[in-house]
Formats: structure tokens, C-alpha cells, sequence
């Protein structure tokens, strides 16, 4: 976290776009509220931003995406080409807007601040520390490499060679800040007959259905969003629902999925913490652990449980992430054995596990 400001620290300069007065003030209130942010402008529609983002230069953006003159997804396509920033979506939960979100940050944007549907006033409210966080790790987010044309690349191949299958062998992803993106590339590299996969990506409850179908779509895994007391199968890949931790079982020779609603961890359900802690009890050695892009510190200690355990963990490097902070806590502690970049964890993953003749 920033550690607030000072005379020699600079403020985090925030610009508002959004139509209702009701969001832009509610908004104002909570950015104005921390000691670090401050907002330098607001405006009602993307025409009206435009001018005040030259003026202004803000550091990070928070835009709506139904907004007259233009709407939000074309003003951030045309945004991240000519002047790549970080942007925060504020995005409304239903099932449209779910879709429309994960579009948002196929094309660039950081991470989205979830608008509730009734009590809009209060459920901002309680959402302060939540908004202010996301928008202490835009501003620290990598954008030049990452957004320019990241939506009109076509994904990568599966890697090639030889694989076999096996129940035995069991690969724990979490991710947060940016680990929508992430995930699709190591997914979309990831062959039909790789090890199951189980992944806890931070994530609302409604979004994680329609993010585990996108991806579906894009790997030759088949790609679901978890549900209790699945048999874990080779060449599948489970993600964590927004309302539950994952966790691992074993049962005679098979692994099985586990979900629970006990409390968060690390202020998060689903935790990474949750799920690599279970993979270092359950699966010990035959586990393999990777942590990826995003902000805080879960997954840290799990994965430093998981080494203790004998399992092989992986972090991606620094260049790569967009936000830096659970992989930098892992490395930290020393619970990652290799760093890498996000192109290559993949082909590590499957190298290590014996997946890939190379």
C-alpha cells in the first residue's frame, strides 16, 4: 500500500468519467477520503474527458461503460491507442455487463470497480478500500506493454510435443490485477492433454462463469468454473467461483474439487492462499504452483507452503505483470524456486511435469 502522502509525495491524480452525478459525487468522496488520491477533474461523457485528460494528465482513469456521446468500450479502444493509461472500468453486475467488462480489459484496462444494481450509494460506501487499493495499483500498473492492440492479437498455439497423460500430477494458478489477461495466455498454450488445473483468479461471483466460458473458447483445455466434489480430470482446468475458496481433496487414487464459504483470507474469497495451502497438504509433490500478475500478498505464504512441501513453484517475473505485488511477496519470502516471464510459464509448467519432450 502507498503510505500516505507527504510533502515530498505526490498525490495519485484521479479523472472521473461517468453520466450520473449520484456516481461521479459518490465516487469523489471516496477517492477525496484517502490520503494519497485526490481527484483533479470529473466528466460526464468521454468527449468531455478527452479535453480534460490533456489538460489535466491524470495518473489513473475511472470510466463508466454506458454513457452518451460515446460509449465507454469504444472511447478505451480508441484511448489505449493513441495514450496508453491506466483505467478502471466501473461496471454494473449483471450478466451484460460481466461481458462487456472482460472486453474492457481484453483491451487494456487494469481492473473494473463492480457497480451495484440497487443501494448504489451505500454499496460504494462499503467498497472504499476495495476502490482505493485498485486505484493505488493502476497507478503503479505496466500499460505501455501490455494494451496497445492486446485485444487483436490472435492467441497463441498450444505448445507442441509429447504428452502424457496422468490423475497424478496437479497445477495451482492464482492470480489477481490483470489475471484475466494472463490466464488466457497461459491457457490458450496450454495442450488438451496437459495436467488439470485448478486457478483462483480475484474475482466477483457473477464474473466467473462468464470468464470461465471466455476461456473455454480459447484453450484446447476444457475450461469450467468449479463446482464440489468434481473428479479432477487431466486436460480440464477449474476455476475458483467468486463465492467460494477451492481447495484440493484426495479420495483413494482420485483428486477431487472442494469449495467452502468460510471466511475470506487476505480480505478475499476465493483466496490463493487457501487453494496453494491445500495443494502443499493434499498433493505435496505432485503439485506445481504458479503465481501471476496482481496486487497484495495472497498466494505468498501458500506457495511458500507448497515449496515446503516438495512441490515445484513458478512466479512471473516482474516485466511481464501488470501489478507486481502477489509475485513479488512470493519471491520475497523465497517461496518461488524459478522466475519467469509470462510467455514462458507454460512451456515450464510442462517441462517440469515430464509433459514435454524437448
Amino acid at each position: 500500500m502507498i503510505p500516505p502522502s507527504s510533502p515530498t509525495s505526490r498525490k495519485i491524480r484521479v479523472l472521473i468519467v461517468d453520466d450520473s452525478a449520484l456516481i461521479r459525487g459518490v465516487l469523489k468522496e471516496i477517492i477525496n477520503s484517502q490520503p494519497d488520491l485526490e481527484v483533479v477533474g470529473v466528466a460526464p461523457d468521454p468527449i468531455s474527458a478527452r479535453d480534460l485528460i490533456k489538460q489535466l494528465n491524470p495518473d489513473v482513469l475511472t470510466l463508466d461503460i454506458e454513457m452518451p456521446r460515446m460509449n465507454g468500450l469504444d472511447f478505451l479502444e480508441k484511448l489505449m491507442r493513441l495514450r496508453p493509461m491506466p483505467v478502471l472500468m466501473v461496471s454494473t453486475l449483471t450478466e451484460k455487463g460481466n461481458d462487456v467488462t472482460l472486453r474492457a480489459l481484453e483491451l487494456g484496462a487494469v481492473d473494473f470497480i463492480s457497480k451495484p444494481h440497487i443501494g448504489v450509494m451505500d454499496g460504494l460506501h462499503d467498497q472504499v478500500h476495495e476502490i482505493s487499493e485498485k486505484i493505488r495499483a493502476a497507478a503503479r500498473a505496466r500499460i505501455q506493454r501490455h494494451a496497445i492492440n492486446r485485444a487483436q492479437v490472435s492467441a497463441p498455439q498450444p505448445l507442441a510435443g509429447h504428452f502424457l497423460q496422468t490423475t497424478e500430477k496437479l497445477v495451482f494458478v492464482g492470480s489477481s490485477t490483470g489475471g484475466t489477461e494472463a490466464l488466457k495466455e497461459l491457457l490458450s498454450r496450454m495442450p488438451s492433454t496437459a495436467p488439470a488445473m485448478l486457478i483462483t483468479q480475484h474475482m466477483p461471483e457473477t464474473f466467473t462463469h462468464s470468464f470461465a466460458l471466455r476461456l473455454n473458447g480459447l484453450s484446447a483445455m476444457t475450461v469450467k468454473e468449479a463446482e464440489h466434489n468434481e473428479r479432477i480430470l487431466p486436460g480440464h482446468a477449474y476455476i475458483a467461483p467468486g463465492h467460494s475458496h477451492l481447495l484440493v481433496r484426495k479420495s483413494g487414487a482420485y483428486y477431487y474439487t472442494e469449495l467452502s464459504k468460510a471466511d475470506p483470507v487476505n480480505r478475499h474469497r476465493p483466496s490463493v492462499d487457501v487453494l496453494f495451502n491445500s495443494a502443499a497438504e493434499v498433493a505435496g509433490p505432485n503439485a506445481l504452483g504458479v503465481i501471476m500478475t496482481g496486487m497484495g500478498k495472497d498466494g505468498a505464504q501458500g506457495m511458500l507452503a507448497m515449496r515446503q512441501a516438495k512441490a515445484y513453484t513458478i512466479a512471473q517475473d516482474e516485466a511481464s505483470c501488470i501489478v507486481f505485488g502477489m509475485p513479488k511477496a512470493a519471491i520475497d519470502i523465497g517461496a518461488a524456486i524459478e522466475v519467469v516471464t509470462l510467455n514462458d510459464i507454460a512451456r515450464r509448467v510442462l517441462d517440469h511435469l515430464g509433459q514435454r519432450r524437448t
